[in-house]
């Protein structure tokens, strides 16, 4: 039976209402509340003080944080104003409770910036309204990361210093930039200490968060990809910008990668399982670019799954396969962004030339 709690104190007696909900709704789809978390507890709802927000401290990074925020205004700018608290209480998820005279708004934010909403009357008082929760957090909630890293030194030397393919990769890191979608890293530092910045690495494999991956295929079984929270405008160095994936090791739930020896190497991008995935299924695909905008006219995953775990790559690698042409597939990521596969970087890149959208849809 799956576990969870609810921690920190509501500062409106509304909220009480809401946590309530929460507990009751949980509770009778099967999961057991515990008063006082153990520490593989799957799912914590946690209340967070808006002068002074501060973790749950988890110890398993199978449990999966959902932090509680309030607030008495309406957002200008929801992500500007609420991301900044999802990073500081450490949450993979952040619930904005943002509470006006006639409503209630329910914005949920993720780790990747999606953001979509939930608006309810107060005065109604609808239980309905936890069934929303339940079933947008659910999924989430009981889905599983891949975000450990198995490193080997033993790259061919012929590669340590890098191939044609890490200069496609090099040069198409460049083109994400002219065209707009490569902010710079997320300055961890300016909104966490290096305590919590640590524990963040460990427990879902973040160094810094910047928009976008990319990959290509070196053979059969192995590729090339950008490394996690790096500047992807200025990519040069092996085991630092670009890292050989060569396989996935179901035992340790962990993506293997090949590095030069006597280096300290950055973390693989936690959407390393999903390209893994479709190049192992996919012998014609090439390669493969993640971006954080959207296109007309794509099939789409129906859950915003996070990112780094078995669920979403299986939902996007199903969506690949359904394609009419898999080595060509341009995939949506709901709330997201866009998945695309290409026979090469090239290929990708001049088949959406002038058909990207900056703003991905939320809903």
């Amino acid at each position: 039976m799956s576990t969870f709690t609810c921690t920190g104190e509501p500062v409106d007696p509304y909220s009480e209402w809401i946590v309530d909900g929460i507990r009751r709704t949980f509770s009778n789809q099967g999961y057991e509340y515990l008063p006082n978390p153990k520490d593989d507890i799957k799912l914590a709802f946690h209340f967070v003080d808006r002068d002074s927000p501060r973790p749950y401290r988890r110890k398993a990074q199978g449990t999966f944080v959902v932090s509680i925020v309030e607030s008495r205004s309406t957002p200008r700018e929801v992500r500007k104003e609420a991301y900044p608290y999802l990073i500081r209480s450490l949450a993979n998820h952040l619930m904005y409770v943002c509470h006006g005279e006639e409503e209630t708004q329910l914005y949920f934010l993720t780790p990747e910036q999606g953001n979509y909403s939930i608006t309810f009357d107060p005065k109604k008082k609808d239980d309905k309204i936890f069934d929303k929760i339940y079933e947008r957090l659910e999924p989430l909630a009981s889905s599983q990361l891949v975000i450990n890293n198995d490193f080997y030194e033993n790259l061919p030397e012929s590669l340590w210093y890098g191939d044609e393919i890490t200069k496609s990769l090099s040069v198409s890191g460049k083109k994400l930039d002219e065209m707009n979608l490569l902010p710079a890293p997320f300055p961890l530092k300016e909104v966490l200490p290096e305590r919590d910045i640590r524990h963040l690495n460990k427990l879902y494999g973040i160094g810094g968060l910047s928009y976008g991956n990319l990959s290509a295929r070196k053979n059969k079984d192995h590729f090339w990809m950008s490394a996690s929270g790096i500047d992807k405008s200025k990519m040069s160095e092996v085991g630092k910008d670009f890292l050989y994936i060569t396989g996935y090791d179901v035992s340790k739930n962990a993506m293997k990668v090949s590095i030069p020896p006597g280096i300290k190497p950055k973390r693989a991008s936690v959407d390393a399982i999903e390209h893994w995935m479709i190049y192992q299924e996919h012998p014609e695909v090439g390669a493969i670019v993640h971006i954080h905008a959207w296109m007309d006219g794509i099939e789409a995953t129906e859950i915003n799954y996070p990112c780094g775990t078995v669920q979403l790559a299986e939902s996007v690698a199903n969506l690949v396969k359904r394609a009419p042409d898999p080595a060509r597939a341009v995939i949506g990521l709901k709330n997201h962004g866009l998945t695309i596969t290409g026979t090469s970087l090239d290929d990708i890149f001049a088949r959406i030339e002038g058909k990207i959208i900056p703003e991905v849809p939320m809903r």
